[in-house]
């Protein structure tokens, strides 16, 4: 009563409306591939609601989530996105590739923003990184040139490879992104890829199995919802075929990975906090640019670099964000 009184006599101020803003609940849907132990137990999640917080949402007083994760198994997702879309939720936060193209297909009404995905406008996710034109916005890896900055990583750590194989998932819309920008730095540099695909963990083992029978002297394993729950079995996997590996999440390299070359996937979580807030308060997705990732992290892991009998370039050490000793 009280603010349409004010609203009547022309005094409905910022701080009313600030006011009326943290007294409405806004419900979202999380949409992820990924296995986690819990939301705020996860590192991305966890600064996705800190970015929140500082928007002045809480969760159980003015947010409340429905969350959803397939635990790695993408045939999961339509089903978990349909359920988010009956639920009537205002906006859906989808955590990696393969989610936003089963909220793509759930909804076209419900606004989705991307906590990072590779190659939106080659996925057919917006139009535009610059005008979206759709339900869909947020943040991008920028998978366009990735594949050939991690290899371009691995051959300056090992040099002399001539024999690459690469770990993707056809069930990722960004990984032909990937590989195409690899086979460019490979015809450059002249190096032979292997692509071995894998959506599970025995798909893991044996595509391994492949690399290590077809004598490829280096590896990379692509960021992926599904991998990156099997990062020790990807580190451990490597060691055991004695094969120098790159991934693009920095969690490898604490797995026992030998380097991880990529986005700063904390840090995107956070910023899509900032297009969650803008929508929740009318902002239309279609006019929301895409923002590109701008922090990339390379980390090193010399204990598995003296398992398998390598010499980091100094060059190398000196651009790294974290060497584990």
């Amino acid at each position: 009563m009280l603010l349409a009184a004010l609203a009547v006599y022309g005094l409905y101020t910022p701080l009313a409306r600030a006011q009326e803003r943290q007294s409405k609940v806004s419900r979202i849907g999380i949409l992820s591939a990924r296995k986690v132990p819990s939301l705020d137990a996860d590192s991305q999640f966890a600064a996705f609601f800190a970015g929140m917080r500082e928007l002045g949402y809480l969760r159980g007083k003015n947010l409340a989530v429905e969350y959803r994760s397939s635990d790695g198994d993408y045939e999961r997702l339509p089903q978990l996105a349909g359920e988010l879309v009956a639920l009537k939720v205002e906006l859906i936060l989808a955590a990696g590739g393969p989610t936003v193209a089963a909220a793509q297909k759930a909804t076209n009404r419900i606004p989705i923003v991307m906590a990072t995905a590779g190659d939106p406008v080659g996925s057919g996710f917006v139009r535009s990184l610059a005008r979206p034109g759709g339900n869909i916005t947020g943040l991008t890896d920028v998978a366009a040139d990735m594949g050939t900055k991690l290899l371009d990583t691995l051959l300056s750590a090992v040099p002399g490879v001539t024999h690459v194989g690469v770990l993707a998932n056809s069930g990722n819309p960004s990984h032909a992104t990937y590989m195409n920008s690899i086979q460019d730095g490979a015809r450059s540099a002249g190096v032979r890829v292997l692509r071995t695909e894998a959506r599970n963990e025995r798909d893991i083992d044996a595509a391994f199995a492949t690399m290590a029978k077809e004598k490829v002297q280096g590896a990379i394993a692509l960021t992926d919802p599904a991998f990156n729950t099997q990062l020790q079995q990807i580190a451990a996997l490597a060691a055991k075929h004695r094969l120098p590996c790159i991934s693009g999440h920095r969690q490898y390299v604490h797995a026992g990975g030998l380097m991880s070359y990529g986005p700063d996937f904390a840090h995107s979580f956070r910023r899509a906090a900032a297009y969650v807030d803008k929508i929740l308060k009318g902002a239309n997705p279609a006019d929301l640019p895409v923002e590109q990732s701008s922090r990339f992290e390379l980390a090193v892991n010399l204990k598995t670099a003296k398992a398998l009998g390598l010499s980091i370039p100094s060059a190398l050490l000196v651009r790294a964000d974290e060497v584990v000793q």
